[in-house]
């Protein structure tokens, strides 16, 4: 064989050699370890075999490693190593009773984990549970500062109300970390210091300060300090490391500072009266300086002060800084957009009055035998009346009243005979439909009165001259309507409601009054109504019938003749009143449009019906008519867009409702 033959064979044998896995090689001290791309079954079971364990691998540990080592080691060692390697793969060995499972170290956590203590710690790289307690420091705050030293496998959490730490990771990192907390473990005595406010408050330099410290605790928690405020004195009361508590010392005299523009502020109201918020504001001052024991002025930076500009309808408030941020928050939760009530009350009320008079009236009588009259007054003008009118030349005749009289005189002899005659039937009926509609803040009363204002005689003057004067008094008779509104959490509405209808009652024949009449129908309540419902109030109904008779004892009882010598009377009133309400609430712009245009297009459309039937000769234009709601809401077009805009050549278009 030639040499250029020898070394490709030698060559050869070389490369195979490489491709074979190589196994270790065993020795007296231990076994030297010499794996190269190994499959990471092949090593657990040489593991397995050396270390007499037994394995239970999940499916997915696959892959190849690499395993050299320089020296024979042991069979504990080799199992360390073994551990290591399966980290560095990632996977994690479980330990459970007689088994081992080799699991993704992403699940380890959740199986049955060891659990580790200050007695039995652990070693290597098994992977472990193990709770530590705090005793100087809260367990939460160490969390973010350990979160970066665990891998993302592993798991801390803190446990407030033990005041302790789990974490799940490898016995080494465990072990590491529990040297960690340890050290940050440690109990503070630090002295305190009170450090007296002259402009500033204290709370308000306790809050700020806590705040600042509650950041940076968060990244140094050996050197947070304590802040407290005594509101009495007007000091702040620090304790902790007594180097972070000079740059805070160096923050409180910064804070310390006189106000630019003193303790006085003007804060401007958008919807609530100054006068009402500037009324419970002293209230509230009142009670400040009362529970300070009058010590406000010393301990809060001077006295409390509170008046209302109603001329820009602002509230200037003087106090110290703590009271005023407090006033402010108070302004704010009572300078609120109120909402408003339409309250729509509908009237209705029916009524009927029927009267009916018939009688006869007798008068006999001559020179020699004297005169005899049936004379029944109290339907008006009788006989007797009429009779001395006539004495009297005719010059003083009484008015005959409404209906039919009838009368004549007769001679029989030398007697006379006289008779009157009356009928009367009247009828009178009224149907009064009123839809009045309110609209008001909450809790404002508001009022409305439809009608008219009557003339009333309310007495009568005679002077020595014997001219007389009366004295008339106006008052307004038709709807009046009354209500304040409060709205209740939720949607219902509270109604105090007063409401009167009232009209002037017709003459009817026969009724004796000095002047007019009127109806008058009133009530007074408080309701509960929800949004958008509609409530009865009441009705009222009376049906009065009177009968009245008069005749001659006797002679008016004669069936069929009575009828000559009686005078007979009857009215029936009857009256029916409903009133409904139906509240509203408009709590926004877009509520208060909606109810706008509905009864402006309503109006609107009232008036067009009315153009439609025309006027009598006179043109269809002359009934006016509003404009459409949607030309209302735009602007008029502005100069640019006139015509004395397009002589000048400008092109600017009005806003599209115009167009």
């Amino acid at each position: 064989m030639s040499g250029r033959c020898r070394k490709c064979l030698i060559l050869c044998l070389l490369a195979i050699t490489c491709l074979l896995p190589v196994v270790p090689v065993a020795e007296e001290n231990g076994a030297t370890l010499n794996f190269r791309d190994v499959d990471i079954q092949a090593l657990i079971n040489y593991v397995s075999e050396e270390t007499q364990t037994n394995f239970i691998v999940d499916p997915r540990v696959r892959g190849r490693v690499t395993l050299v080592s320089g020296r024979p080691v042991s069979r504990a060692e080799l199992y360390e190593i073994f551990l290591s390697v399966l980290r560095v793969h990632g996977f994690a060995a479980v330990q459970t009773d007689g088994v081992i499972k080799l699991v993704p170290d992403a699940i380890a956590k959740q199986a049955e984990v060891p659990t580790a203590s200050e007695r039995s710690p652990l070693q290597g790289d098994e992977y472990v549970t193990r709770v530590i307690s705090v005793t100087h420091v809260d367990a939460a705050q160490l969390v973010p500062i350990l979160r970066p030293l665990i891998p993302q496998s592993g798991h801390l959490a803190a446990s407030p109300e033990s005041n302790t730490l789990v974490i799940s990771d490898t016995a080494a990192n465990v072990n590491r970390l529990v040297g960690i907390i340890g050290r940050i473990d440690q109990e503070s005595r630090e002295d305190m210091e009170v450090i007296p406010l002259q402009h500033a408050a204290a709370a308000e330099v306790a809050r700020i300060i806590s705040t600042m410290e509650g950041a940076e605790g968060r990244q140094r928690p050996g050197s947070r300090l304590q802040v407290m405020a005594d509101e009495r004195t007007n000091s702040i009361l620090l304790s902790g490391d007594p180097k972070r508590r000079i740059p805070v010392r160096a923050v409180i005299s910064h804070l310390d500072i006189p106000m630019e523009g003193g303790n006085t502020r003007v804060i401007y109201l958008r919807y609530a009266k100054a006068e009402d918020v500037a009324e419970v504001l002293r209230g509230l001052a009142a009670s400040m300086e009362a529970a300070g024991g009058g010590a406000a002025g010393a301990g809060r930076g001077g006295s409390i002060h509170v008046q209302a500009h109603e001329s820009t309808n602002a509230v200037v408030i003087s106090a110290p800084p703590d009271v005023i941020r407090d006033m402010r928050a108070v302004i704010q939760q009572l300078d609120v957009r109120r909402a408003q009530v339409l309250v729509e009350a509908i009237i209705a009320e029916v009524s009927t009055e029927r009267a009916r008079e018939l009688g006869v009236q007798w008068g006999i009588g001559s020179e020699r035998d004297g005169v005899g009259i049936i004379n029944f007054g109290s339907s008006g003008s009788g006989l007797y009346q009429l009779t001395r009118g006539f004495l009297a030349g005719g010059t003083d005749l009484p008015s005959l009243g409404d209906g039919l009289t009838l009368g004549g005189i007769g001679q029989s002899g030398g007697t006379t005979i006289a008779t009157l005659i009356r009928a009367l039937a009247g009828d009178s009926a009224s149907n009064i439909l009123s839809t009045p509609s309110l609209l008001t803040m909450d809790n404002e009363e508001a009022e409305i009165i439809v009608g008219q204002n009557v003339p009333f005689r309310s007495g009568r003057a005679i002077e020595q001259s014997g001219q007389a004067f009366d004295t008339i008094q106006r008052q307004d008779v038709g709807v009046k309507l009354t209500v304040r509104p409060q709205i209740n959490e939720g949607n219902a509405v509270k109604l105090e409601i007063e409401q009167e209808v009232s009209q002037v009652a017709p003459r009817i024949s026969g009724q004796d009054a000095a002047d007019l009449i009127t109806n008058k129908r009133s009530l007074r309540t408080s309701v509960m109504v929800d949004d958008g419902q509609m409530v009865v109030l009441g009705g009222l109904i009376d049906d009065v019938l009177v009968q009245t008779r008069n005749k001659v004892p006797g002679l008016g009882d004669i069936p069929g003749l009575g009828r000559l010598f009686r005078y007979d009377t009857s009215s029936k009133e009857k009256r029916n009143l409903m009133v409904f309400l139906h509240p509203v609430i408009i709590r926004d712009h877009n509520d208060m449009t909606g109810q706008t245009a509905a009864k402006y297009n309503y109006i609107r459309a009232e008036q067009l019906r009315s153009r439609a039937q025309g006027v009598l000769m006179m043109p269809d234009d002359t009934v006016p008519v509003l404009p459409d709601w949607e030309a209302l809401l735009h602007l008029p077009p502005p100069f640019e867009a006139s015509a004395a805009a397009t002589v000048r050549g400008l092109s600017i278009q009005p806003p599209p409702g115009r167009q």
